[in-house]
């Protein structure tokens, strides 16, 4: 009988893809076995579904707050369509078992107390994001691709993010005092050198005052408190208009802050302050170039 050789080494492939090695990720605090490569999988942060679209990985769900329009444009692109499980701090255990995930990643922060729940469902890593830094979130990035068997395609991309950051860096004039700010209507935090924002910015040789001593790595301040530490250009990101900081605009002490002769700069508070990922990061250095040479277009 004669064999054919094309059928035989064809079944020899399905069989060696039949018996793929399973994927072992160490969060951190949990060892966790997938059998196999996700491919359905579900993000509840936005740095998630970053790391995920910088190795072309398209998540089926994601917390996104119940608004797409909260993970920028250039992850949206990569990633396409996906179905919201809710919010970040409270997504929907029900809409996530109705995707039958194979790998969902979850918040250190926000979902330790409900990580039984996830991993009833499917293997779940539990990875540090709400308070995260930028070296921080580099080394979820490294663990996301290692979890989606994209381990050496994420080393890749994180040597071109790196050497990227550093032309931005060397691109980008020594000296200046920057921070970054969320606004309500009622309320202003400043994120200091140990937030992700201020992590990003001191890595391009920006200079990011400690908002209080022993502080966290966002303090509220008031306009006074602001005064104090004085930076040469403040950042702020709206997260609702009217924000308090258009109300301090009209107060007689706003016009002594060094920042308010056209230093106080409206960015994308998506981008600076609640998805934290690669891109992100790079965003945020091609702005931070743009301020200071003076072409950024501020945001509405």
């Amino acid at each position: 009988m004669q064999l054919n050789l094309g059928l035989v080494f064809g079944l020899c492939l399905a069989a060696s893809s039949a018996l793929a090695d399973p994927i072992t990720v160490n969060d951190g605090t949990h060892e966790v076995t997938l059998p196999d490569t996700p491919h359905r999988i579900v993000a509840l942060e936005f740095s998630f579904v970053d790391a995920l679209a910088s190795v072309d990985v398209s998540p089926v769900g994601v917390a996104d707050d119940n608004d797409p329009a909260r993970i920028p444009d250039e992850v949206r692109d990569i990633v396409g369509d996906w179905t919201s499980v809710g919010t970040r701090p409270q997504p929907s255990i029900e809409a996530i078992a109705a995707l039958h995930p194979d790998l969902i990643i979850a918040d250190l922060d926000r979902h330790s107390a409900v990580y039984d729940a996830f991993s009833a469902i499917a293997p779940t890593l539990l990875l540090p994001s709400r308070g995260e830094d930028y070296e921080g979130s580099l080394r979820s990035a490294a663990l996301i691709g290692k979890a989606v068997d994209k381990q050496s395609q994420m080393q890749a991309r994180l040597e071109q993010h790196r050497a990227s950051m550093a032309d931005y860096a060397r691109r980008i004039p020594d000296g200046a005092t920057m921070i970054f700010g969320a606004a309500r209507e009622d309320s202003f935090s400043l994120h200091g050198p140990d937030s992700y924002d201020g992590s990003v910015l001191q890595s391009l040789g920006i200079n990011v005052p400690e908002v209080r001593a022993q502080g966290g790595a966002s303090d509220f301040v008031s306009l006074e408190q602001l005064l104090g530490l004085d930076p040469d250009y403040l950042l702020v990101g709206h997260y609702r208009r009217p924000s308090i900081i258009d109300t301090w605009n009209g107060d007689e002490l706003w016009s002594i802050l060094k920042a308010s002769d056209g230093r106080v700069i409206s960015v994308d508070p998506n981008v600076w302050a609640r998805n934290r990922g690669i891109m992100a990061a790079e965003k945020i250095a091609a702005d931070t170039l743009a301020v200071l040479d003076g072409s950024f277009e501020q945001i509405d």
